[in-house]
Protein backbone atom coordinates (compact mmCIF):
# COMPACT_ATOMS: atom_id res chain seq x y z
CA UNK A 1 0.00 0.00 0.00
CA UNK A 2 1.19 3.56 -0.67
CA UNK A 3 -0.31 6.98 0.07
CA UNK A 4 -0.84 9.50 -2.70
CA UNK A 5 -2.04 13.08 -2.53
CA UNK A 6 -4.72 14.70 -4.64
CA UNK A 7 -6.68 17.97 -4.63
CA UNK A 8 -9.40 16.10 -2.76
CA UNK A 9 -7.14 14.79 0.01
CA UNK A 10 -4.85 11.82 0.42
CA UNK A 11 -5.81 8.43 -0.93
CA UNK A 12 -4.41 4.93 -0.60
CA UNK A 13 -3.38 2.86 -3.59
CA UNK A 14 -2.06 -0.68 -3.86
CA UNK A 15 1.22 -1.64 -5.48
CA UNK A 16 4.16 0.22 -7.01
CA UNK A 17 2.14 2.21 -9.53
CA UNK A 18 0.47 1.94 -12.94
CA UNK A 19 1.81 -0.31 -15.67
CA UNK A 20 4.17 1.28 -18.20
CA UNK A 21 3.89 0.58 -21.93
CA UNK A 22 6.85 -1.83 -21.71
CA UNK A 23 5.31 -3.82 -18.85
CA UNK A 24 1.94 -3.91 -20.62
CA UNK A 25 3.67 -5.31 -23.72
CA UNK A 26 5.57 -7.97 -21.74
CA UNK A 27 2.53 -9.04 -19.74
CA UNK A 28 0.33 -8.97 -22.85
CA UNK A 29 2.80 -11.16 -24.75
CA UNK A 30 2.96 -13.68 -21.90
CA UNK A 31 -0.82 -13.87 -21.65
CA UNK A 32 -1.25 -14.18 -25.42
CA UNK A 33 1.29 -17.02 -25.68
CA UNK A 34 -0.27 -18.78 -22.69
CA UNK A 35 -3.67 -18.67 -24.39
CA UNK A 36 -2.08 -19.99 -27.59
CA UNK A 37 -0.59 -22.85 -25.54
CA UNK A 38 -4.06 -23.75 -24.32
CA UNK A 39 -5.28 -24.27 -27.89
CA UNK A 40 -2.02 -25.56 -29.36
CA UNK A 41 -0.21 -27.73 -26.74
CA UNK A 42 2.50 -28.56 -29.29
CA UNK A 43 3.83 -25.01 -28.85
CA UNK A 44 5.28 -26.07 -25.51
CA UNK A 45 7.49 -28.63 -27.25
CA UNK A 46 8.52 -26.20 -29.96
CA UNK A 47 9.07 -23.05 -27.91
CA UNK A 48 9.93 -24.46 -24.47
CA UNK A 49 13.57 -24.81 -23.47
CA UNK A 50 14.94 -28.33 -23.93
CA UNK A 51 18.73 -28.39 -23.50
CA UNK A 52 19.12 -31.46 -25.75
CA UNK A 53 17.20 -29.69 -28.54
CA UNK A 54 19.18 -26.46 -28.14
CA UNK A 55 22.54 -28.21 -28.53
CA UNK A 56 21.61 -31.27 -30.58
CA UNK A 57 19.11 -29.76 -33.03
CA UNK A 58 20.24 -26.13 -32.76
CA UNK A 59 16.84 -24.90 -31.61
CA UNK A 60 18.51 -21.71 -30.42
CA UNK A 61 15.28 -19.70 -30.38
CA UNK A 62 14.19 -21.67 -27.33
CA UNK A 63 16.52 -19.66 -25.04
CA UNK A 64 14.22 -16.69 -25.76
CA UNK A 65 10.79 -18.17 -26.39
CA UNK A 66 10.69 -20.28 -23.20
CA UNK A 67 10.29 -17.01 -21.25
CA UNK A 68 6.79 -16.48 -22.66
CA UNK A 69 5.44 -19.97 -21.89
CA UNK A 70 3.96 -21.03 -18.56
CA UNK A 71 2.91 -24.27 -16.92
CA UNK A 72 -0.45 -23.10 -15.62
CA UNK A 73 -2.62 -20.16 -14.66
CA UNK A 74 -1.02 -19.68 -11.24
CA UNK A 75 2.49 -19.94 -12.69
CA UNK A 76 1.59 -17.14 -15.10
CA UNK A 77 -0.24 -15.10 -12.46
CA UNK A 78 2.58 -15.08 -9.90
CA UNK A 79 5.26 -14.32 -12.49
CA UNK A 80 3.30 -11.41 -13.94
CA UNK A 81 2.47 -10.12 -10.46
CA UNK A 82 6.20 -10.16 -9.58
CA UNK A 83 7.04 -8.48 -12.89
CA UNK A 84 4.69 -5.62 -12.02
CA UNK A 85 5.70 -5.37 -8.36
CA UNK A 86 9.48 -5.29 -8.88
CA UNK A 87 9.75 -4.18 -12.50
CA UNK A 88 7.75 -0.95 -12.17
CA UNK A 89 10.16 0.81 -9.84
CA UNK A 90 13.27 -0.53 -11.55
CA UNK A 91 12.03 0.77 -14.90
CA UNK A 92 11.52 4.21 -13.33
CA UNK A 93 15.14 4.20 -12.17
CA UNK A 94 16.76 2.73 -15.28
CA UNK A 95 14.51 3.85 -18.08
CA UNK A 96 12.64 1.54 -20.46
CA UNK A 97 15.57 0.67 -22.74
CA UNK A 98 17.90 -0.47 -19.94
CA UNK A 99 15.06 -2.24 -18.15
CA UNK A 100 14.18 -4.32 -21.24
CA UNK A 101 17.86 -5.04 -21.87
CA UNK A 102 18.27 -6.30 -18.30
CA UNK A 103 15.09 -8.38 -18.51
CA UNK A 104 16.11 -10.22 -21.67
CA UNK A 105 19.80 -10.57 -20.73
CA UNK A 106 18.89 -12.24 -17.43
CA UNK A 107 16.20 -14.43 -19.01
CA UNK A 108 18.40 -15.58 -21.88
CA UNK A 109 21.43 -15.90 -19.62
CA UNK A 110 19.46 -18.08 -17.19
CA UNK A 111 18.49 -20.34 -20.12
CA UNK A 112 22.11 -20.59 -21.29
CA UNK A 113 23.28 -21.54 -17.80
CA UNK A 114 20.51 -24.13 -17.59
CA UNK A 115 21.77 -25.75 -20.80
CA UNK A 116 25.35 -25.75 -19.47
CA UNK A 117 24.19 -27.13 -16.11
CA UNK A 118 22.27 -29.94 -17.84
CA UNK A 119 25.51 -31.24 -19.37
CA UNK A 120 27.62 -31.23 -16.22
CA UNK A 121 28.71 -34.71 -15.03
CA UNK A 122 26.07 -35.00 -12.30
CA UNK A 123 23.02 -37.24 -12.49
CA UNK A 124 20.74 -34.65 -10.85
CA UNK A 125 21.74 -32.17 -13.56
CA UNK A 126 21.58 -34.51 -16.54
CA UNK A 127 17.87 -35.16 -15.97
CA UNK A 128 17.31 -31.65 -17.35
CA UNK A 129 18.68 -32.55 -20.79
CA UNK A 130 15.31 -33.78 -22.08
CA UNK A 131 13.11 -31.78 -19.74
CA UNK A 132 11.12 -28.77 -20.98
CA UNK A 133 11.69 -25.57 -19.05
CA UNK A 134 9.05 -22.84 -19.33
CA UNK A 135 8.36 -19.56 -17.58
CA UNK A 136 9.68 -16.05 -17.08
CA UNK A 137 11.10 -16.97 -13.68
CA UNK A 138 14.75 -16.62 -14.75
CA UNK A 139 14.20 -12.96 -15.62
CA UNK A 140 11.88 -12.45 -12.62
CA UNK A 141 14.56 -13.71 -10.23
CA UNK A 142 16.96 -11.29 -11.90
CA UNK A 143 14.57 -8.41 -11.23
CA UNK A 144 14.20 -9.55 -7.65
CA UNK A 145 17.97 -9.46 -7.13
CA UNK A 146 18.22 -6.00 -8.70
CA UNK A 147 15.41 -4.75 -6.47
CA UNK A 148 17.20 -6.06 -3.38
CA UNK A 149 20.47 -4.40 -4.43
CA UNK A 150 18.77 -1.03 -4.90
CA UNK A 151 16.39 -1.27 -1.95
CA UNK A 152 17.96 -3.74 0.50
CA UNK A 153 15.82 -2.72 3.49
CA UNK A 154 12.45 -2.67 1.71
CA UNK A 155 10.12 -5.29 3.23
CA UNK A 156 8.91 -8.11 1.00
CA UNK A 157 6.07 -10.20 2.35
CA UNK A 158 7.06 -13.84 2.08
CA UNK A 159 3.95 -15.93 1.41
CA UNK A 160 2.10 -12.57 1.69
CA UNK A 161 2.39 -12.80 5.50
CA UNK A 162 5.96 -12.44 6.83
CA UNK A 163 7.76 -9.11 6.14
CA UNK A 164 11.44 -9.70 5.35
CA UNK A 165 13.98 -7.09 4.16
CA UNK A 166 14.60 -7.52 0.44
CA UNK A 167 18.28 -8.41 0.89
CA UNK A 168 17.42 -11.33 3.19
CA UNK A 169 14.48 -12.39 1.03
CA UNK A 170 16.75 -12.75 -2.01
CA UNK A 171 19.35 -14.63 0.05
CA UNK A 172 16.66 -17.09 1.19
CA UNK A 173 15.31 -17.55 -2.34
CA UNK A 174 18.82 -18.05 -3.72
CA UNK A 175 19.65 -20.65 -1.06
CA UNK A 176 16.39 -22.50 -1.74
CA UNK A 177 17.02 -22.45 -5.50
CA UNK A 178 20.55 -23.79 -5.02
CA UNK A 179 19.48 -26.55 -2.66
CA UNK A 180 16.51 -27.52 -4.84
CA UNK A 181 18.60 -27.56 -8.03
CA UNK A 182 20.76 -30.37 -6.63
CA UNK A 183 18.16 -32.32 -4.66
CA UNK A 184 14.68 -31.77 -6.06
CA UNK A 185 13.06 -33.74 -8.88
CA UNK A 186 9.63 -32.08 -8.74
CA UNK A 187 9.94 -30.62 -12.20
CA UNK A 188 10.54 -27.03 -11.09
CA UNK A 189 13.50 -25.52 -12.97
CA UNK A 190 15.38 -24.29 -9.91
CA UNK A 191 18.64 -24.22 -11.87
CA UNK A 192 17.06 -21.56 -14.11
CA UNK A 193 16.03 -19.52 -11.07
CA UNK A 194 19.56 -19.67 -9.72
CA UNK A 195 20.92 -18.78 -13.17
CA UNK A 196 18.72 -15.67 -13.26
CA UNK A 197 20.14 -14.52 -9.92
CA UNK A 198 23.73 -15.13 -11.03
CA UNK A 199 23.39 -13.43 -14.42
CA UNK A 200 21.66 -10.43 -12.83
CA UNK A 201 24.43 -10.01 -10.27
CA UNK A 202 27.19 -10.25 -12.88
CA UNK A 203 25.35 -7.89 -15.23
CA UNK A 204 24.86 -5.20 -12.60
CA UNK A 205 28.38 -5.52 -11.23
CA UNK A 206 29.98 -5.40 -14.69
CA UNK A 207 27.91 -2.32 -15.58
CA UNK A 208 29.09 -0.58 -12.42
CA UNK A 209 32.74 -1.47 -13.05
CA UNK A 210 32.71 -0.41 -16.71
CA UNK A 211 34.83 2.79 -17.05
CA UNK A 212 32.36 4.58 -19.34
CA UNK A 213 29.42 3.76 -17.06
CA UNK A 214 31.33 4.99 -14.03
CA UNK A 215 32.31 8.21 -15.83
CA UNK A 216 28.71 8.80 -16.91
CA UNK A 217 27.50 8.22 -13.35
CA UNK A 218 30.03 10.67 -11.93
CA UNK A 219 29.08 13.31 -14.51
CA UNK A 220 25.34 12.97 -13.86
CA UNK A 221 25.90 13.10 -10.11
CA UNK A 222 28.00 16.28 -10.48
CA UNK A 223 25.33 17.83 -12.71
CA UNK A 224 22.51 17.03 -10.26
CA UNK A 225 24.47 18.42 -7.32
CA UNK A 226 25.21 21.58 -9.29
CA UNK A 227 21.51 22.12 -9.99
CA UNK A 228 20.67 21.53 -6.35
CA UNK A 229 23.13 24.18 -5.19
CA UNK A 230 21.95 26.63 -7.84
CA UNK A 231 18.34 26.41 -6.68
CA UNK A 232 19.11 25.77 -3.00
CA UNK A 233 17.60 22.30 -3.12
CA UNK A 234 18.56 19.89 -0.35
CA UNK A 235 17.97 16.17 -0.48
CA UNK A 236 15.45 14.70 1.90
CA UNK A 237 12.84 12.01 2.13
CA UNK A 238 13.77 8.37 2.28
CA UNK A 239 17.49 7.70 1.98
CA UNK A 240 17.00 4.33 0.35
CA UNK A 241 15.01 5.84 -2.53
CA UNK A 242 17.37 8.62 -3.59
CA UNK A 243 20.80 8.55 -5.22
CA UNK A 244 21.10 4.84 -4.59
CA UNK A 245 23.90 2.94 -6.33
CA UNK A 246 24.35 -0.78 -6.66
CA UNK A 247 26.82 -2.18 -4.10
Amino acid sequence: MRRTSSPYGSTLSFGPGPLSSALKALIGANVAVFLAQSFLPALTWTLGLMPAAVLGDLHLWQVVTYMFLHGGVFHLLFNMLALWMFGTELERIWGTRYFLKFYFVTGIGAAALTVVFAYTPFSFAQQLQHAIVVGASGAIYGLLLAYAMYFPERPIYMYFVFPIPAKYFVAIMGALAFYSSISDSSGIANATHLGGLLIAYLFLKSARMHPLSELKYRYLKWKINRVRKKFDVYSGGRADDWDRRVH
